[in-house]
């Protein structure tokens, strides 16, 4: 019988990173996931594994690239002002197309902000963050079991694509406590077989691992195989549709705000409100043609978001021709509740 714990988000995250079978975790301290760190200062080094808190968040993600260099289940996490600091290292890793897994749980900003939660973090991890053509695969957990589920999903897809997978939560989805069925993946060899990692070249040819490309062509060559890797990603998009299909209006949100909508979408719906739900789980690659076919049939669309309006045009963007969205933003530094939702969802159904 699977094991049924309650735990933080944070925690759930940890527990999801060595189920994962993660060897080594980098981090370095920030309100609000610190949980992660003082849990795995522990709890890897028990499982075999190694712990380091690195000098500053630059440390802790070029210590990610070495680990992932070697063909490493590694992790590190921040909150938004240390993301910031992790761009440059996380361009290096897509740019030599190492794997790894980073942990975002965003706070308040822009600047120093505050510890509350926000999305304000969106366009950095969907657009890139760093600088060049790159995109790190994103997902967004809105509850305690996704997170820990998308961890151990993180983990293979980040191998799989040779790439960095970004998770992306906050402080409400971090520091609230569920139960959380803990389950192990299947033992995965190929890590340990992969072909490019670094492991010493006594017995074989030499392998190398860069982002310089100098010769002519060889950049151009190298973005367009990374772009084409970034179109097979769409393989791998998720969402969560809940009553869209009689829907007049359809509420997009992701994480915990689309939770905390859904809340409001079965209070409105109770009171005889055709109104549904439509939650990405992966921002990047984002569910484009599942909210446009939405469109084709007529529905309207409120984005609603933890910010002053980030997703909203992605969500426009998938949306146009047959339909726009309207926007409801909460500000950071509030914490919502599902009654803030429904005035904005009541006005959308009557304009």
């Amino acid at each position: 019988m699977a094991e049924r714990i309650f735990i933080k988000g944070n925690e759930a995250i940890a527990h999801g990173a060595l189920a994962a079978g993660c060897v080594c975790y980098f981090g370095y301290p920030i309100t609000p996931q610190n949980d992660i760190p003082e849990f795995m200062s522990t709890a890897i080094c028990e499982a075999g594994g190694q712990f380091v808190q690195a000098e500053s968040e630059i440390g802790a993600v070029n210590m990610l690239l070495g680990a992932a260099a070697a063909g490493k289940r590694a992790m590190t996490s921040s909150s938004s002002p240390g993301m910031s600091l992790k761009q440059e290292a996380i361009s290096y890793m897509a740019g030599s197309e190492l794997p790894g897994v980073i942990v975002n749980m965003n706070r308040g900003g822009p600047g120093l902000g505050d510890i509350g939660p926000s999305q304000g973090d969106y366009f950095q991890a969907v657009k890139g963050g760093g600088h060049g053509d790159y995109r790190t695969l994103v997902l967004a957990p809105a509850t305690c079991q996704e997170a820990y589920d998308l961890t151990i999903a993180a983990f293979d897809l980040a191998f799989a694509y040779k790439n960095p997978v970004l998770i992306l939560g906050d402080a409400i989805l971090g520091q609230m406590k569920e139960p959380v069925t803990a389950w192990k993946p299947e033992a995965r060899s190929a890590d340990e077989a992969a072909s490019w990692r670094l492991s010493g070249a006594k017995g074989r040819p030499k392998r190398l691992i860069k982002s310089l490309f100098l010769e002519d062509g060889a950049l151009a060559g190298q973005n367009l195989r990374l772009k084409e890797k970034y179109e097979r990603m769409k393989a791998e998009i998720r969402f969560e549709s809940f009553q869209c299909e009689d829907a007049e209006l359809v509420v997009v949100a992701f994480g915990s705000i689309g939770r905390i909508a859904k809340s409001a979408v079965r209070t409105l719906r109770a009171a005889g409100f055709k109104v549904g739900l439509f939650r990405p789980i992966t921002l990047f690659p984002f569910p484009s043609e599942a909210l446009a076919e939405l469109a084709r049939q007529g529905k309207r669309f409120l984005t609603i978001e933890h910010n002053l309006g980030q997703m909203v045009e992605d969500v426009r963007l998938s949306v146009l021709p047959h339909a726009d969205s309207a926007f409801f933003g909460v500000m950071p530094g509030n914490l919502p509740m599902p009654d803030d939702f429904e005035q904005p969802i009541r006005d959308c159904l009557g304009g």
